[in-house]
């Protein structure tokens, strides 16, 4: 075990991964002797850095994890599941998801559990109806459907806060339908580290990674401006509420029922083609 090797961290700039992370980013635990090279990108970029296994650890969609079994196996700290947090399908005004022929889709990525939610979906509510996917980042989904470069929209993080104030209206509740057609949460990211990481490493790092959201949880007022830094363009509002939804139970231990709502993610995803099967375990340690 090499403590003194700076392993590759990446994660989103988003409030909900800065807040994870700020009490290792700035120091204030413990690291045990752990370096770390921290990246900030957002979710899609490090779903394709992870193809080419950029980072040590690294926040995945799950659905990227999902192709990536691998290369990578999840922690059980840092994850972001729930219930009610999941993406939603937006469109400007009177638009239905069956009221075109082939409308255009713009999603947050081809990789990502947003996109793959759709497609589950869109089978089951309008089985048949043919779309168009268009990936992007997702910062530039809602002024795509604004300007009508998209007819639907599938919008993530804090989205799903700011989407009316655009003009647009919710279509579909991506993540309510999941719950109610599976009686789970909706797995949405994770920290997942490489497979060849040494076990114990591995181990020691999830700690950290719980240690951390122990001390943001107990001192949030604490690095703060690290969280605002990185959100730019949010309003403090909008980060205490996107903190408040995907920061919760399951990002510090992701459970029993996180456990079975990833399983079944899985499952879903390789019945309908859209995940390779794998024999690794979902677990790092």
């Amino acid at each position: 075990m090499n403590k003194q090797h700076p392993y590759g961290l990446a994660y989103s700039p988003c409030p909900n991964d800065t807040f994870i992370f700020k009490a290792m980013a700035r120091q204030l635990i413990d690291l045990r002797g752990y370096r770390f090279d921290i990246v900030l990108k957002d979710v899609e970029t490090l779903n394709q850095a992870a193809k080419k296994g950029v980072y040590d650890i690294t926040k995945l969609s799950f659905a990227a994890l999902g192709s990536l079994m691998d290369q990578y196996a999840l922690l059980r700290t840092g994850s972001a599941l729930g219930m009610g947090c999941g993406p939603l399908l937006i469109s400007l005004p009177g638009r239905s998801a069956d009221d075109k022929k082939k409308p255009m889709v713009a999603v947050p990525g081809m990789g990502t559990t947003a996109c793959h939610l759709f497609r589950f979906y869109m089978e089951d509510v309008f089985p048949g109806q043919a779309f168009s996917l268009v990936p992007m980042p997702f910062e530039t989904v809602m002024p795509a459907v604004v300007e009508k470069k998209a007819d639907f929209g599938v919008i993530i993080h804090e989205g799903r806060f700011v989407y009316p104030s655009l003009g647009l209206e919710m279509k579909a509740d991506l993540g309510q339908w999941w719950e109610k057609k599976m009686s789970l949460p909706i797995p949405l990211g994770c920290i997942a580290v490489k497979r060849d990481m040494d076990p114990a490493v591995a181990c020691d790092i999830q700690e950290l990674i719980g240690q951390s959201i122990d001390h943001a949880f107990l001192h949030p007022g604490l690095a703060y401006d690290y969280i605002e830094t990185h959100a730019q363009e949010l309003d403090a509002t909008v980060i205490r509420q996107h903190i408040h939804l995907y920061v919760n139970e399951f990002s510090k231990d992701i459970g029993k029922a996180g456990e079975e709502a990833v399983t079944a993610f899985f499952e879903k995803g390789r019945a309908a083609g859209f995940l390779p099967k794998t024999t690794q375990p979902l677990f790092a340690c």
